[in-house]
C-alpha cells in the first residue's frame, strides 16, 4: 500500500482505540475498470454494511455505502475480502458513491449525524489548508502533500491564496490570472507531483507554471523566480522614471534632414522610448523623439539591438548629427544617482552606457 503523501497528524492519533470508525483515504487504484480506495482505519471498526462520509476539500461530507471491504494482509500487499475490520489496518474499499474521492481525506462511519461529521471535517480541513487573502495558486497529489508543501512555502515567505489536490486545471490558470492585475509575483501556480490539463499547455500566457516531483526542488525554483520577477518589476519601475539608452547613428539611413529629422539609428544598451530627449558626446541637446518606426510600423519602444528609424523634432540632421557616431538619453543627476544605487537591476551594456553618460555630464560625481 502506498503511504506517500500521508499527513504527520494522522500517524500521530491516539493509541487508544474507539469504536466509531475514523480513518483517511489514501489513493484510487483502477483494477480492470474498477475503482478502489485504499485507505488506513485508524479508530474503530468499519463493516461492509455501514454507510461513511468523507471529506471533500470544502469540508462537506460525502456520504457513501461500501461494495466491496477488504483488509491488507500481514507482511503482504495483498488484500483479503472482510465482513468487518478493525484498527489500526489498511484497507481496500470499492464504494458505491460515484463521486471523486480525493487522496489524504478523512472519513468517518455515518450514523445520520451529518451537521456533527461536517463541523469536524471543515475544522479538520482549514487547520490543513490554511491560505492568504492574496497569493499564489498550489495544487498537489494528496492532502498531506498540500500540507507539507503549505508549510515550506510559509517558511519561504511565499504567500498562499489557493491550494487544492488534483490536476492543474483552466479555473487554476484563471485565479492566476487575475493576480497579474494585483501583484505579477503571484501570478503562478505550483504543482507538487501533478499533471497539467492539455488545455491549458497553450494559453498559460504570462503565468508561471512549475510542476516537480521533488518538493524542495519545487521550492528552490518558485523562489528563484520569484527573485528574478521583483528584479524585473523593480527595473521596469525605475525605467518608468527615467530611461538610460545609448544609440548609434546609422547614417546610411537619413530619410529627411528636418522638420522633424527622420533617421537610422541602431540601440546599443537600454530601450528607446518616444518622448526621451537626447543628447551628443558632448552634452549638446539633439531633441525629442517624436516617433519610432520598426518595419515601417510605429512602436512604443525599441529594445536593446533593434534597428529603427525614429523622428527627432528640433533637430536638422545635416548641421548637428552628420558624423555623429553615439546620442544618449538626457538624464538628471538625481536620476543618476538612483540609477548607481541600482545597478544590481542593470544589464551590462546599461551600466556602461551610465558610466558614459557620467562622463559626458562632468560635474557629475562618477
Amino acid at each position: 500500500m502506498v503511504l506517500c503523501g500521508l499527513s504527520q497528524k494522522y500517524l500521530e492519533k491516539r493509541l487508544e482505540i474507539g469504536k466509531d470508525a475514523k480513518g483517511v483515504m489514501l489513493e484510487v487504484k483502477t483494477l480492470k475498470t474498477t475503482n478502489y480506495n485504499e485507505a488506513i482505519l485508524y479508530d474503530g471498526e468499519l463493516s461492509i454494511n455501514d454507510k461513511i462520509a468523507v471529506a471533500n476539500l470544502e469540508g462537506e461530507p460525502i456520504i457513501t455505502g461500501i461494495r466491496v471491504l477488504e483488509e491488507i494482509e500481514p507482511l503482504s500487499t495483498k488484500f483479503k475480502p472482510k465482513d468487518k475490520v478493525h484498527a489500526s489496518t489498511g484497507l481496500r474499499m470499492q464504494l458505491k458513491e460515484k463521486a471523486d474521492i480525493l487522496p489524504g481525506m478523512p472519513f468517518e462511519i455515518f450514523k445520520n449525524n451529518i451537521e456533527d461529521i461536517k463541523t469536524r471535517f471543515k475544522k479538520e480541513i482549514s487547520e490543513s489548508i490554511k491560505t492568504e487573502k492574496q497569493g499564489i495558486i498550489v495544487k498537489a497529489d494528496s492532502l498531506g502533500s498540500l500540507e507539507a508543501l503549505l508549510v515550506l512555502l510559509n517558511q519561504s515567505r511565499i504567500p498562499v491564496v489557493k491550494a487544492g489536490i488534483g490536476t492543474i486545471s483552466k479555473t487554476d490558470l484563471i485565479s492566476a490570472k487575475a493576480n497579474l492585475e494585483i501583484n505579477e509575483l503571484d501570478a503562478m501556480i505550483l504543482g507538487f507531483n501533478v499533471e497539467m490539463d492539455e488545455e491549458i499547455r497553450d494559453i498559460k500566457g504570462k503565468i508561471k507554471i512549475i510542476t516537480n516531483n521533488v518538493v524542495y526542488k519545487l521550492i528552490e525554483t518558485a523562489n528563484k523566480f520569484r527573485e528574478e520577477k521583483a528584479k524585473e518589476i523593480e527595473k521596469r519601475r525605475l525605467m518608468e522614471l527615467a530611461t538610460i539608452c545609448k544609440l548609434e547613428l546609422l547614417s546610411q539611413y537619413v530619410f529627411r534632414n528636418t522638420n522633424p529629422a527622420i533617421f537610422g539609428v541602431k540601440i546599443i544598451a537600454g530601450k528607446l522610448k518616444a518622448g526621451l530627449n537626447l543628447i551628443d558626446e558632448n552634452d549638446e541637446k539633439m531633441g525629442r523623439v517624436k516617433n519610432i518606426q520598426s518595419e515601417q510600423k510605429s512602436v512604443e519602444k525599441a529594445e536593446e539591438e533593434m534597428e529603427v528609424a525614429i523622428s527627432l523634432s528640433g533637430a536638422n540632421y545635416e548641421r548637428q548629427l552628420k558624423g555623429k557616431k553615439f546620442l544618449y538619453t538626457d538624464i538628471s543627476e538625481s536620476q543618476f544617482k538612483t540609477f548607481k544605487k541600482n545597478k544590481d537591476l542593470l544589464s551590462q551594456k546599461e551600466i556602461q552606457a551610465l558610466q558614459e553618460i557620467a562622463v559626458i555630464k562632468k560635474d557629475w560625481e562618477k
